[in-house]
Order: C-alpha cells, then structure tokens, then sequence
C-alpha cells in the first residue's frame, strides 16, 4: 500500500497484488461500515419556525458529527443493554435558538453538545431560519451508526480506480464528511473488511 496524496479530508492511496473484489469490498466498507455519530431522536420542545417538527428532525440528523470511537459503543454492543442509551453510547446535543426581535439564520454552531468531542464538523452549516418571535429549542440524541441502516451514517465517498492492463494496481480514494480522518476511516475499513472475512471463514468452516 502506498499513498499518493493526503490532507485533512482526502486520501488516495495505491494498492499492489490485491484483488478487485477485496478492494472493491474495502471501498464498501469505507463508504457506509465504519460506526460514525449522527442524530437519530430529536425531542422538540418549541418550533414556532415555519419548518415542521419532521423537517427540522431531518435536517439535524443530517448534520455530521464528529465522531471518538475509542471512547464510545455501538448501541447494539453496549453493556447498558438498554434501547434509550446510556452516557457509553448515545450524546445529548441542545438547540435553543432564544427569543429575538429580527430575522436570522440558526447554525450547527448554535447546538451544545454534553460531550466536548462530539460535535457538528463546522458551526456554519445553516439549520433554519426564523422571523422575529419565532422559536426553536430541541434535544437531540446522538448514536453511532452504519450508513448501511441510513444514509446520515455514512462516513465518506469512496472511489476505485484499477491501472494498468493486468489491473495488478489500484488507487483507492477516500474522501471524508469530517467525522472522522480519512486515515481513520481506511484503518477501520481495513479492520472490518478482515474481521467479516473470519467471521466468513468461521461459517465456511462449520458448514464443512
């Protein structure tokens, strides 16, 4: 494996003697495999907007979060074994946009997050925007998840390109939302793509 270009958001990297299949499984797995934070359950308290409770839910479960996975577990893994969640694995993020007498534009940097590393990428990713008087405070919830079950789950675009005429090498790039590195994400994908590939020998194996 060699890499071509990185910087804070893209990585490309040439892969020599690796089949198309494997490498065309990793791209999969980088694209929606990796667990990665978004909102899943939004309580609203008060939205006078003109936006709708399920349009305002929809457009912050949209937003990327960045995302710790050293510290956190897949709900379906943690020990609390509880469908609401626990500090282990699930974030509360509060939006509270206040009163005002003018006409503005809620951001992503408006939202508060109870766990400092887990928070929108950018403060400039714009929300909703509100007429004098009008109102909106929510608490958000916050789960890791695999875009596999919904598409604000996945990670990063991916593509694969082969060269040459045996197709013996190919360039795979990895561009990241910003909830993780493209580094962490081409590691995690690695350690997926092996870890189904056990788990696919270990079937193989007890049907034989």
């Amino acid at each position: 494996m060699e890499i071509i270009s990185k910087d804070a958001k893209k990585i490309s990297i040439r892969l020599k003697d690796v089949s198309l299949p494997y490498a065309n499984a990793l791209r999969r797995i980088c694209l929606n495999g990796i667990p990665i934070f978004a909102v899943d359950s939004v309580d609203v308290i008060e939205n006078t907007s003109m936006l709708p409770d399920e349009g305002l839910s929809h457009r912050l479960g949209l937003i990327p979060l960045k995302t710790d996975l050293s510290r956190f577990y897949e709900q379906s893994e943690c020990p609390c074994n509880n469908d609401v969640g626990c500090s282990n694995c699930r974030v509360m993020l509060i939006l509270d946009s206040e009163n005002s007498d003018v006409t503005r534009t809620i951001f992503s940097g408006s939202m508060s997050s109870e766990d400092s590393q887990i928070k929108p990428i950018s403060d400039k990713i714009p929300i909703v925007s509100l007429a004098p008087e009008q109102k909106i405070k929510v608490e958000c919830y916050a789960r890791l998840g695999r875009g596999t079950e919904h598409a604000k789950w996945n990670s990063s675009t991916i593509s694969v390109l082969v060269e040459g005429n045996s197709g013996n090498e190919k360039i795979l790039t990895v561009e990241s939302t910003g909830a993780l590195s493209p580094e962490q994400i081409l590691v995690a994908g690695i350690e997926e793509v092996n870890k189904k590939l056990d788990q696919f020998k270990m079937i193989v194996d007890d049907i034989q």
